[in-house]
C-alpha cells in the first residue's frame, strides 16, 4: 500500500469487505489435503527461490486434463458434485478456490473472479453456460513481459489479477484488489503518537524486485495485512479480508486470504515483480 505522511514520511494500508475461506486441498478424486497444503501434482517451491532463472519468451500454456462442463448453473452458496468439479477444474488451470469440499465460498467465488476476467468474461458469482465453456477450453492469461524472467510476478492493473510463473510456467493466477487512486488523509496512533497520513491510494506500475516479508498479520500505518510480501518500498503484495471487484486499497496489492496463504511458499525475495495497466471505472 503506498501512502505518505504529510510532510513526508512513508507509510502502509489495508482494509476489509469479502472473507475468503483459508486453505488448500487436493483434487475432488483425492483424500483431502489439510488446509493450506499444495496440490498433490504442485512442485512446491521454497521462499529460497530468486530470480536467476533465464528470460522466458513467453510463458509455456497451461497442461490441463480435458473436462466436460456439467449443465447445472451454480449459484454462490450452491453444494454438491458440480461445485466439486468447478473447484477441481479452477486448480488444475492455476486458480486457487479453497478447500475442494464441493461448497460454493468465498475463495471459490474469488478464484473463479479471476478465471472470468482472464477468459474475457465479466466477473460473477454465477457458473452459467459461457463460463462453463470456457473452463473446457480455457485461454492463458495475457504475458505483460513477454522477455521477463521465467521466474516472476506479473500485476495486471486493467484486469485486477495477479500470475505467478515459476520456471517459465503458470503457477498461480489470483484476482486481486489493487490502490483505489482517490486521495485520502487518515489520523492513526503510531509509535504512540496521534498522526494523520496522506496518500494518493495508488498502485505504480513499473518494475521491482520483492524484498522483506512478515508472517501472519503485520500491523501498519493504517490497518492490517496478512502475510504481506512487499516489493515497491511500502507497497506489498498481502492477504486482506476484503478484495472487491473494484480497486480499493491505499496502494497494496490485496489477495484472498487463502491465496496470500500459500504465496509465500512459491515466492521467494529478489524475484522481480511488474505492473501494468490502468483500471477503467
Amino acid at each position: 500500500m503506498r501512502v505518505r505522511r504529510r510532510l513526508g514520511a512513508a507509510a502502509l494500508a489495508a482494509a476489509a469487505l469479502l472473507v475468503s475461506s483459508p486453505g488448500l486441498a487436493s483434487a475432488a478424486a483425492a483424500p483431502r489435503t489439510p488446509a493450506g497444503a499444495l496440490p498433490a501434482a504442485a512442485v512446491p517451491v521454497t521462499a529460497a527461490v530468486v530470480a536467476t532463472a533465464p528470460a522466458a519468451a513467453a510463458a509455456a500454456p497451461m497442461a490441463a486434463p480435458a473436462f466436460t462442463a456439467p449443465g447445472r448453473t451454480l449459484r454462490l452458496g450452491a453444494k454438491g458434485a458440480e461445485v466439486r468439479m468447478l473447484q477441481t477444474r479452477l486448480r488444475q488451470l492455476g486458480y486457487l478456490p479453497g478447500t475442494v469440499d464441493g461448497r460454493y465460498g468465498g475463495s471459490t467465488l474469488t478464484a473463479l473472479w479471476a478465471f472470468q476476467k482472464v477468459n474475457g468474461i465479466a466477473p460473477t458469482s454465477t457458473v452459467a453456460s459461457r463460463t462453463w465453456r470456457a473452463l473446457e477450453a480455457p485461454r492463458a492469461p495475457r504475458v505483460l513481459v513477454p522477455g521477463g524472467r521465467a521466474t516472476r510476478v506479473e500485476v495486471n492493473l486493467t484486469q485486477q489479477v495477479m500470475v505467478l510463473y515459476v520456471g517459465g510456467r503458470v503457477r498461480l493466477i489470483s484476482h486481486i484488489s489493487s490502490g483505489s487512486g482517490i486521495p485520502y488523509c487518515e489520523t492513526a496512533t503510531w509509535n504512540g503518537r496521534t498522526q494523520r497520513f496522506c496518500g494518493d491510494a495508488r498502485t505504480p506500475t513499473g518494475d521491482y524486485r520483492t524484498t522483506w516479508r512478515r508472517s501472519g498479520w503485520h500491523t501498519s500505518y493504517l490497518g492490517k495485512l496478512y502475510n504481506p510480501i512487499f516489493f515497491n518500498g511500502g507497497i506489498a503484495l498481502h492477504g486482506a479480508l476484503s478484495v472487491p471487484l473494484a480497486p480499493a486499497s491505499h496502494g497494496c496489492v490485496r489477495l484472498p486470504m487463502n491465496v496470500a496463504s500459500a504465496l509465500p511458499k512459491l515466492l521467494g525475495t529478489g524475484v522481480p515483480v511488474h505492473v501494468r495497466g490502468r483500471f477503467a471505472r
